[in-house]
């Protein structure tokens, strides 16, 4: 049997392609050698927003507490607290003042930047108005009307990652337990 020439070195460079290969596939996961850092953070990327279609349901509004120094009343519409995947989770939240009127907003908040955004303010005409200039804003912690940091401390975050389960979120939100604060890790609500 002959062999025809080159052969030997036709199946040697196949052989030499296919370990390169295999090496080069080999390496692509290892971030030292990929140049992708799995421990970076991540660029924050909201997902589509709707304005509610309705109003807050009266019957599923709970009140919370948010401080000692606050002259208003909060609530939050439970059947509108919406955890996103983007890492934002959205809620209708209705502020009363002293004198009774009330002001409903559509607001957002994240976790992992302690961060609040308003979509949008119900008005009087029964209709949703988008706020057109809502970007995200530090939650303010040290002033009596803290009712977004209460939120976030109390129910929303698991401190700095959003909590993912809305049981546990209703849970915390208990007016027998809710503190408006970071809850004390093993505390039963």
């Amino acid at each position: 049997m002959h062999t025809p020439p080159f052969a030997h070195l036709r199946l040697l460079a196949y052989v030499s392609c296919l370990l390169v290969s295999a090496s080069l596939i080999g390496c692509s996961g290892d971030p030292m050698i990929s140049g992708v850092d799995p421990y970076a953070p991540t660029v924050f990327k909201e997902g589509n927003t709707s304005m509610p279609l309705v109003a807050p349901n009266p019957k599923t509004l709970l009140s919370f507490y948010v401080s000692e120094t606050t002259i208003f009343k909060f609530a939050i519409d439970t059947q509108s607290i919406l955890i996103g995947n983007d890492g934002v989770t959205r809620y209708m939240v209705q502020i009363t003042s002293p004198s009774g009127s009330k002001q409903t907003q559509y607001e957002g908040i994240r976790c992992d930047s302690f961060q609040v955004r308003l979509y949008g303010t119900y008005e009087a005409n029964s209709s949703w108005r988008e706020n057109p200039l809502g970007g995200w804003s530090a939650i303010k912690n040290n002033i009596p009307n803290r009712y977004q940091a209460a939120l976030a401390q109390g129910a929303i975050c698991n401190l700095s990652s959003q909590e993912k389960s809305l049981n546990t979120v209703l849970r915390s939100l208990n007016p027998n337990s809710f503190i408006g604060g970071n809850q004390l890790p093993g505390s039963t609500n």
